[in-house]
């Protein structure tokens, strides 16, 4: 997830909207280090968080410390997680300059626990910690193959279809978001036919998708098998998912159905705003950016239906070094973070959707509906979406292998006509040399 390109927008949404990634305040709020005494007795615990996040800002370390009278509760904040990510391997690797609680992307996830998992505290067996309350998927991403679990999930980015009543309308197709979403319930091939049946009557400048690259992000996310196999071995050249993810987004680009836009860019924006698409695949995160981009004159034209398949884009953990001086206290705050109440006061704040299942039944989140989006139920549609995701093999380097499959090879036939054979050997080049193979 482009997580530094939605802090802004986030942030100028503001709390209570139900939608978008949360926003961490760009300056620390104490310094990174393996803790100490808080004075007066109190003991400080220190949390290195990267971009957004929103812990602080929906008013939970404030709660926690109102109950745990003798904690102090510090936030150091990088903006980016490719310049927080290095950091933190470096400073496990030497034990020092770590905070007692240390935030992990889910990309980063695969690579932390397979090469760091020695370094950091099993929460798995940390007190109040109920491995029960959280999405199958999302715990056994951040359990190593000895069975510790290293990281506690907060959020993930469950995903749906969102689209614009008016322009279905226009192009004679269903408007109701549960018809909408049996005209390819099931099946990625049939939001393709339907993209087909939506340019035989689209209003003119309107395309039925923004993107090549993020259809095929959407069908990769809901497979389980992707770019590597159980054994740890780099396989997405031969993986018949991952193929038949590709050809299928190809044929969006190859039939005309999309904008022919990179995602996070201002060209993009300017499409929510001037509504040049008509579909687009959204995590729960995105509604927020949806929202800020399409503007006044958006609302109650977008309305967000199920995907052909759940998937799922983004999330992040939390981590507690073994070096910290602070593991017990640590490992305590960790567990009430990610705990279903306090996911559900997230997502109910700042829009992150729970990774701890137990959080749906809550009123915060099952209840939850969208203004912009027409009311959309999104506590059940997201829930729903979550509950479906496949358990993942996730591998260490699976963001590079995304990155180049979309925005080198995917955005050529997109953008440049290239055929899909050009795209994908362009593709295949970069990660290539990118991994040194």
């Amino acid at each position: 997830m482009r997580r530094a390109v939605i802090l802004a927008v986030v942030a100028a949404l503001g709390a209570g909207l139900l939608a978008g990634c949360a926003e961490d305040s760009d300056e620390p709020t104490g310094s990174a280090s393996n803790g100490g005494g808080g004075g007066k007795g109190r003991t400080t615990l220190t949390v290195g968080v990267f971009g957004a996040f929103g812990l602080k800002e929906a008013g939970l370390y404030d709660e926690y410390m109102k109950l745990n009278k003798n904690i102090v509760i510090q936030q150091t904040s990088i903006e980016r997680n490719e310049n927080y990510y290095p950091q933190l391997l470096t400073h496990l690797g030497t034990g020092s300059g770590l905070a007692d609680i240390q935030a992990v992307e889910v990309n980063n996830i695969a690579e932390i626990t397979a090469t760091q998992s020695g370094k950091l505290v099993d929460l798995g067996k940390a007190e109040g910690v109920q491995k029960d309350a959280f999405l199958p998927w999302k715990w056994e991403q951040a359990t190593s193959k000895d069975g510790r679990t290293v990281a506690l999930g907060t959020d993930i980015g469950p995903q749906g279809i969102c689209y614009r009543k008016d322009l279905f309308a226009k192009a004679g197709l269903p408007t109701d978001r549960e018809a909408v979403g049996k005209l390819w319930a099931g099946d990625w091939n049939k939001y393709l036919d339907a993209g087909k049946q939506f340019k035989s009557k689209a209003p003119k400048g309107v395309a039925f998708v923004d993107s090549a690259t993020g259809v095929m992000s959407a069908i990769t996310g809901s497979n389980e098998n992707r770019f590597y196999d159980k054994d740890g071995k780099i396989v997405y050249k031969t993986n018949p998912a991952v193929k038949q993810a590709w050809d299928t987004a190809a044929a969006f680009a190859t039939e005309g159905l999309t904008g022919k836009l990179q995602q996070f860019t201002p060209a993009w924006d300017q499409g929510f705003a001037n509504g040049t698409f008509a579909t687009v695949s959204c995590p729960a995160w995105m509604l927020g950016y949806i929202q800020d981009k399409g503007g006044a004159a958006g609302k109650d034209k977008w309305d967000v239906a199920a995907a052909p398949r759940p998937s799922n884009w983004g999330g992040s953990f939390l981590t507690v070094p073994d070096a910290g001086k602070n593991k017990a206290e640590a490992a305590k705050l960790a567990a009430w973070l990610t705990a279903p109440e306090q996911q559900a006061k997230l997502f109910a704040e700042r829009g992150s959707f729970p990774s701890a299942k137990a959080a749906y039944a809550l009123p915060e989140v099952s209840g939850a509906k969208h203004a912009y989006f027409g009311g959309a139920p999104i506590g059940q549609i997201f829930s729903k979406a979550a509950e479906g995701v496949p358990v993942q093999i996730i591998g260490p380097k699976d963001l590079i292998i995304a990155q180049n499959l979309g925005d080198i090879g995917m955005l050529q036939v997109d953008q440049k006509g290239r055929s899909s054979k050009e795209g994908w050997d362009a593709a295949v080049k970069a990660i290539d040399n990118a991994l040194d193979q």
